[in-house]
């Protein structure tokens, strides 16, 4: 009628819903094994959409192929329970979080003290490579080592924290 076709737009907003509704059920169902989840990232296609879920167990054991394939049942199971929530075409990849995983609250950062990291923090100047040294309860930040010559501390509020990875060296 107008000579152009009509222009759809998906707000950010509508995926982060999505994302943190897919979270929500997601972190119930690892609940019920004792895993917890590490990372949840959605990509893939609009028509072959991808789910993949980096799971830990609480009690800091190693992850087991038993472990994932565990959770991705329960998960497959609650999502083809009611395919409105994330479709009937999806790709479900479970497993755990390697060798350099993600950080992200507090529990993550005192449990891998003494480490090695990879900061994303403008705090900082941008992305570093870091010590974690520890965990400050009191300030809700983490103390880091920078991995220069001087080896200045820093403390850096958890907020302030942009993306946080282990960091990992291969030595040959």
């Amino acid at each position: 009628m107008w000579g152009r076709p009509p222009h759809f737009f998906v707000s950010k907003g509508i995926i982060y819903q999505v994302k943190q509704a897919l979270e929500l059920i997601v972190i119930a169902t690892l609940e019920q094994f004792g895993l917890e989840l590490v990372e949840l990232r959605v990509g893939g296609t609009r028509s072959r959409p991808l789910l993949d879920v980096r799971i830990d167990r609480k009690d800091l054991q190693k992850v087991t192929v038993d472990d994932c394939a565990g959770a991705s049942r329960a998960i497959e199971e609650r999502l083809d329970s009611d395919p409105s929530l994330f479709g009937e075409r999806y790709v479900l990849e479970v497993s755990s979080p390697g060798m350099e995983r993600a950080l992200r609250g507090e529990g993550d950062w005192r449990r891998f003290a003494g480490r090695k990291a990879n900061v994303k923090s403008a705090a900082l100047g941008g992305r570093v490579e870091v010590e974690i040294v520890g965990v400050e309860d009191d300030a809700g930040a983490v103390r880091l080592r920078l991995r220069d010559a001087k080896g200045d501390e820093h403390l850096l509020g958890l907020a302030e924290v942009d993306e946080a990875r282990l960091a990992f060296h291969w030595k040959p």
